[in-house]
């Protein structure tokens, strides 16, 4: 371990000349006698900001004191906390602190910030060789405004995996005859959830109609955007930073049947915040989540008696709809550089161009569930040796996830929605509705069985053609007021 630490820092001295030659023969002014301080805002709590903390400071002892940089780096909560208060310190808001030289953002607030004139294109500090080692899909986010300049700066992504309760899947697998292919579409999953519903349902023969849900996952929104896109629909074409809305009646159908009308059943569900916490009290053995979230799948599960048994968790790509090309989210906040002087901003790249090197970008991954940025780096060989390095037994299921998301990563299509004004709304909405909808279904039908009514009497209503087409004239009304037309 001494040794591999001293090497590492050989190498990131080395690395000053690499990250100069890298930038031009210009050091901007920067001066190791008279550091030039570069503060960065974050969302990273936990592990993460640990290991983002320990990075900041290889940087600080190294690269960043023979060129006379220092970075200071604060997290500032949730990522909607974040956003919050960078804009607030870029308008200038009374009350607000001063801006950061750097901040995390998303698309949808690094183009407000853009709008505003705050951004620094940072492709002025990258070469063409430099930025060609990028996932080029990152790079392709980032480009925001009418002249296209690199805006959001990837330094870490994350996408989407299936978790799934290994012990209790095997038993309902081998008692039903299905194997893992059967959760590879949306279209048999919603069958394989309708399946264990019935099987968990005849465990209490004297109890009718408490089958068991199947599957949740954290980010709905994610299902309506990335699915529309893989059916062939964009919700938005973006001209000039106006967004023109359209819609597909066969497309949002498809949407609908595939997660609405399991959910009303009562094959899908969700209650806690996240999907794990769901999982952990045995309400479903299914779920789809970050891949920074899949670190918190359970270990166990405890049921409502306080029955507490231990189980096994597998990683499972994301399911896609039957007949189409893999799709796949492209997710996790970059850096966005405020407008300041060309040292500072110089800075900020020279930061920015070392973080994401191979080894350092891996490092972060290993700690934190981020997918590295560059090319070289997302080769799971490589992660899975960072993984035996760093001695992280304790993380099998990251190290799994990581592996299922690298291999997302080379044979789906990565995608995430372009920004405009009011895309935060938009997203906030195809999320919320289905979601809501689905629930006060659930919840009326459920009430209605109760009752006395029968159980399929009780879903028709709600689940029929009639039903859907109610609720589509909601969707569109609903999705014209969020983009505010």
């Amino acid at each position: 371990m001494i040794m591999k630490k001293i090497l590492s820092i050989a190498v990131a001295f080395s690395m000053a000349a690499t990250l100069l030659c890298g930038c031009g023969e210009k050091k901007y002014g920067l001066d190791p006698k008279n550091p030039t301080t570069v503060t960065i805002w974050h969302y990273y709590n936990g592990v993460q900001q640990e290991k983002f903390d320990d990075l900041i400071r290889e940087f600080n002892e190294t690269v960043g004191q023979k060129q006379g940089i220092v970075v200071e780096a604060r997290s500032m909560g949730g990522v909607n906390d974040l956003a919050d208060s960078a804009l607030a310190s870029l308008r200038g808001d009374v009350g607000a602190e001063p801006a950061p030289n750097m901040f995390g953002a998303y698309a949808e607030t690094a183009y407000i910030a853009d709008q505003m004139g705050c951004v620094v294109d940072l492709s002025e500090y990258f070469t063409e060789e430099e930025l060609a080692e990028y996932v080029e899909g990152y790079l392709d986010e980032g480009n925001l405004g009418a002249e296209n300049g690199l805006k959001i700066f990837p330094i870490a992504k994350s996408t989407e995996v299936m978790m799934l309760n290994l012990t209790d899947w095997q038993a309902f697998a081998d008692a039903e005859g299905i194997t893992f292919e059967d959760l590879s579409t949306w279209e048999s999953l919603a069958e394989i959830a309708e399946k264990y519903y019935v099987y968990t349902d005849a465990m209490t023969p004297d109890i009718p109609d408490d089958g068991k849900a199947f599957f949740g996952r954290d980010s709905i929104a994610n299902y309506m955007v990335v699915g529309a896109k893989q059916l062939g629909l964009e919700y938005f074409t973006i001209q000039n930073g106006e967004a023109a809305m359209q819609t597909d009646k066969e497309v949002i159908r498809r949407l609908w049947d595939c997660y609405y009308v399991p959910y009303v059943k009562g094959y899908y569900y969700q209650s806690a915040r996240y999907r794990s916490d769901d999982a952990k009290i045995g309400a479903i053995i299914a779920m789809v989540c970050s891949t920074t979230g899949a670190a918190y799948f359970p270990e166990s599960v405890t049921l409502n008696d306080e029955t507490i048994y231990p189980i096994e968790g597998i990683v499972l790509p994301v399911p896609n709809f039957a007949g189409t090309d893999p799709y796949v989210v492209q997710q996790g906040a970059g850096m966005v550089v405020v407008k300041s002087d060309e040292k500072t901003e110089y800075a900020c790249a020279v930061f920015l161009k070392w973080f994401t090197e191979k080894e350092r970008s891996i490092k972060f991954s290993v700690g934190s569930g981020y997918l590295p940025v560059k090319k070289e780096a997302n080769d799971f060989s490589a992660i899975s040796a960072s993984f035996e390095a760093e001695g992280n037994t304790a993380a099998d299921a990251l190290f799994y996830t990581m592996e299922v998301a690298v291999s997302e990563i080379d044979s789906y299509q990565l995608y995430t929605a372009d920004p405009f004004a009011r895309s935060a709304e938009v997203r906030d909405f195809l999320g919320a509705y289905i979601q809501d909808t689905a629930q006060a279904a659930h919840d009326e039908a459920s009430l209605r069985i109760a009752e006395g009514e029968s159980r399929e009497d009780a879903l028709a209503e709600y689940t029929s053609d009639a039903a859907f087409e109610a609720w589509y004239a909601g969707f569109v009304s609903g999705l014209e007021a969020a983009v505010g037309n």
